[in-house]
């Protein structure tokens, strides 16, 4: 049974293959067809230690749209509030019958510590499926950016983005989608930019594959898709002033009318409206964004369908 903890390294075939099979399931994850019924008798556990929305609640609807059943945990209501180590929870999960664990964690390298522990015991196989660890990866979240973009471009058929380039602007250095995304896209033949003030988009981020640049007028002409990332305040960027980050760097709607046509605005969520994007992009023509919320669903049925033992 494999583990899904990172995209960077993952051979280009296992990444075509879980688009392919997300690609197929688009129409259960819009409820254009029935639920599926392949992972019954499976178990998944959300363990969130961090906060979520859309990321909990379509691995929870992913999962039942398999057929398995869904369990949640979160750090509040725990044992982990009482002092007990991530692994003794996942250890404990596992032994309860689980055949996934989702998980959710602050700290950098937490899925792939878990599945360690994880694969070092006897008995079933239990599966991490990692959902965001630190600044580590988010490795759902690069699959279904991908998807949204070879959607958009009409790349469906072979996930070839050969000749795309690609955006990502913000709070680059603190992103763990970011890092999801570049592994990603250049797996798939896209170029991307990093775009951001050097605080938040450091030179460092070119040993990812990509390019970096500080100046979001002269690169968005240019590009066929703008990922626009939250500003995350949490992990204490180097940002001096808001006002200053949304003059240079907010996409609003006089920076959206210089895109390509056909160029197109993503976003992970949560939004921060008025500060890394406006109002009127988010809700308008050139935005996938809630496209992505739905395609989330299809690459994570995709992922716990690959993950789960039968």
């Amino acid at each position: 049974m494999p583990h899904l903890l990172g995209l960077q390294g993952m051979p280009p075939d296992r990444l075509r293959s879980l688009l392919a099979r997300a690609r197929d399931l688009i129409p259960h994850a819009e409820r254009a067809r029935p639920p599926l019924d392949t992972r019954r008798g499976a178990s998944v556990v959300n363990l969130f230690f961090e906060d979520s929305t859309r990321t909990r609640l379509s691995f929870t609807l992913a999962a039942r749209r398999l057929g398995a059943d869904v369990a949640d945990l979160t750090a509040a209501g725990s044992s982990a509030s009482k002092g007990e180590t991530l692994l003794d929870t996942a250890l404990t999960v596992r032994a309860l019958g689980a055949s996934g664990i989702v998980l959710r964690h602050a700290m950098s390298g937490a899925a792939i510590a878990a599945a360690r522990a994880l694969d070092a015991l006897p008995g079933p196989p239990c599966a991490i499926l990692n959902a965001g660890d630190g600044r580590h990866e988010h490795p759902t979240q690069g699959i279904l950016d991908a998807l949204t973009i070879a959607e958009a471009h009409a790349r469906l058929p072979d996930f070839n983005l050969g000749g795309l380039r690609i955006a990502i602007l913000g709070d680059v250095a603190n992103s763990r989608v970011a890092r999801s995304d570049i592994a990603a896209l250049t797996a798939l033949g896209a170029s991307v930019v990093c775009v951001g003030p050097p605080g938040l988009c450091p030179p460092s981020l070119r040993s990812l594959g990509c390019d970096t640049s500080h100046d979001l007028d002269a690169v968005l002409p240019d590009v066929d898709a703008v990922q626009s990332l939250r500003i995350q305040m949490e992990r204490s960027p180097a940002l001096a002033s808001v006002r200053d980050y949304a003059a240079g760097y907010q996409l609003d709607l006089a920076r959206s009318a210089r895109m390509k046509p056909g160029a197109v605005v993503l976003h992970p969520g949560p939004m921060n409206r008025g500060v890394e994007i406006t109002g009127d992009v988010a809700d308008g023509p050139r935005s996938r964004i809630l496209r992505q919320v739905t395609l989330g669903v299809a690459v994570r049925m995709a992922c716990l369908a690959e993950c789960l033992a039968r």
